[in-house]
């Protein structure tokens, strides 16, 4: 180590640049010039790195992510109206007057396709225990735009309309016939075979009864083509059409399918900008309630969801966490649940709302009458 500076001795004239009272110079060498420069380059270097990460994390904050937000959306009754207009309504057949109020839940889902959503709302989401964070691919899959997934919804929403009316008929023993159509592509596998609109008619020879036996034909005939004999234009025709396997693989035409149905009474449903089938359930009880005589609820309020089939069976549905959070909401004591929901129900009830699981249409029925006189909702089985 370098020993300060010492006085000059011997009579030697001493620099202009010391002083001679045995002190080091007041000026800086060459040495503590070098370490100056060397703290003023790791400061500036911690500086700069210090904007870089606050740059990335903004960054972070505001570029797209590929999750949506869930949250509790609008209910409606399906025993009354929405802007003045009944939400159903039937003629055709004698109707009954009805009370209390049988709410369809809905979903509000935030992001997806087009409408990407910064890190920053999803962390809101996330955070939030009244909100879901879920992957994108869970409600948009890959491939397929906003647009579509919303014409594909509007689709749905129009086939559970048909589905619940065929649905509350099957449940009171009223005949009609049904069809199965084309309603729209999911691919382009079969765009060039068919066409909207065309009624399904036979499958490889054997008449197409159903859905359910329309998948068993595509199954049974695995990779190879099958012939489907259809009505277009109210004239017979026969198409070949192909198959490709879902990821559980099932055999899929890539095409939305549409129930075509003759029924014996109209019923109007009086609802816009709502998708999806989730509501086939709660209008099936709505048509039950106004073609039977007695009022199904008792006037107490119930909710619930649930895609419906032709014959009755209650399917489960998306985004049941933040429907029962809208029931609760707005004022209904009873939500009534798809069956095979009841993994996404559990721990997420809202305190002072019962849970009813119900596999049918006639168990949601029984359940409802039975609570609208007077039973306890928990003799019924429950998700909990």
């Amino acid at each position: 180590m370098q020993e300060p500076l010492e006085p000059l001795e011997h009579g030697t004239a001493a620099s202009p640049a010391h002083k001679q009272t045995g002190e080091p110079s007041a000026h800086p060498s060459m040495r503590e010039r070098l370490s100056s420069v060397r703290h003023l380059g790791q400061h500036q270097g911690k500086s700069i790195a210090g904007w870089l990460v606050i740059g990335i994390l903004v960054i972070s904050l505001v570029i797209p992510t590929h999750f949506v937000v869930e949250s509790a959306g609008p209910t409606l009754n399906t025993l009354g109206k929405v802007d003045n207009t009944q939400l159903v309504s039937i003629t055709g057949k004698p109707t009954f007057p009805t009370s209390g109020e049988l709410d369809m839940t809905t979903v509000y889902v935030q992001g997806g396709g087009q409408r990407r959503l910064p890190f920053l709302s999803v962390l809101a989401g996330w955070i939030s225990p009244k909100e879901d964070v879920i992957p994108e691919e869970m409600v948009l899959p890959r491939g397929i735009t906003t647009e579509q997934q919303t014409e594909q919804n509007t689709v749905l929403m129009d086939d559970s309309q048909q589905l619940s009316t065929a649905a509350a008929l099957h449940e009171l023993k009223i005949p009609f016939t049904s069809t199965l159509s084309v309603a729209g592509f999911a691919t382009d596998l079969n765009a060039h075979q068919l066409k909207v609109g065309d009624k399904l008619q036979r499958i490889n020879g054997k008449q197409i009864k159903d859905l359910e036996m329309l998948k068993g034909a595509l199954q049974g005939a695995g990779d190879q083509p099958s012939t489907l004999d259809i009505l277009r234009d109210d004239k017979p025709l026969s198409v070949t059409v192909t198959t490709t396997a879902g990821e559980e693989g099932q055999r899929q035409l890539g095409i939305l399918l549409g129930n075509g149905f003759d029924f014996p009474v109209d019923v109007k449903f009086g609802l816009e900008n709502v998708g999806g089938p989730s509501a086939g359930m709660m209008f099936a009880l709505a048509i039950v309630d106004q073609l039977t005589e007695g009022k199904l609820t008792g006037g107490k309020h119930f909710a619930g969801t649930g895609a419906i089939t032709a014959d009755g069976k209650v399917q489960p549905i998306g985004g049941i966490a933040q429907k029962m959070i809208g029931a609760k909401q707005n004022g209904a004591r009873v939500f009534l649940a798809p069956a095979d929901n009841c993994a996404d129900v559990a721990g997420r009830v809202p305190e002072g709302l019962k849970v009813v699981k119900v596999a049918t249409l006639a168990e949601a029925r029984k359940a409802v009458e039975g609570i609208g006189t007077g039973q306890d909702p928990a003799s019924f089985p429950t998700c909990t």
